[in-house]
């Protein structure tokens, strides 16, 4: 079925090429928009997990703040291991907040019990990167009693 399905294909782009084929209506244009870039996260500096602070180009759009940060070596405290079930990976995030979807509520009673609270607060690991640049801070500090360098 694969071979009929092409040999159509290829004798429709030969016909078309051959002037046989014509457009039904010549005035009619479709344009599809195309993104060109992905989304850019920059993390403000935090004296202990990224210093000088960081930019991340092309960050992947459905993944999470925290899993982003992860692979670009910011070692974000996460002690449930990314169940929502803690806050060591509350993040403030200062840019781009309403682009992600809304806080489940089991998130924002977490939050509730993170240490320095604001009102652009979430947890790393359920904030989903969507399509506009996040600008994230890290803060001083956490509620992570495993740690024990703290």
């Amino acid at each position: 079925m694969c071979g009929s399905a092409t040999h159509t294909v290829s004798n429709i782009l030969k016909n078309s090429r051959q002037g046989r084929l014509k457009p039904s209506n010549t005035n009619q244009t479709t344009f599809i928009k195309e993104k060109t870039t992905m989304p850019k996260i920059t993390v403000l500096p935090h004296a202990v997990l990224c210093p000088e602070g960081a930019v991340i180009e092309n960050a992947p759009e459905g993944q999470t703040v925290l899993d982003v940060l992860l692979d670009h070596d910011i070692e974000v405290d996460h002690a449930c291991e990314k169940s929502c079930a803690c806050t060591t990976c509350h993040v403030i995030i200062r840019k781009g907040f309403d682009s992600m979807e809304e806080p489940t509520e089991l998130e924002e009673d977490l939050l509730d019990q993170a240490w320095g609270l604001e009102a652009d607060s979430r947890l790393s690991c359920q904030a989903v990167v969507a399509d506009e640049d996040l600008v994230v801070e890290i803060p001083k500090y956490t509620i992570n009693h495993a740690r024990e360098d703290h």
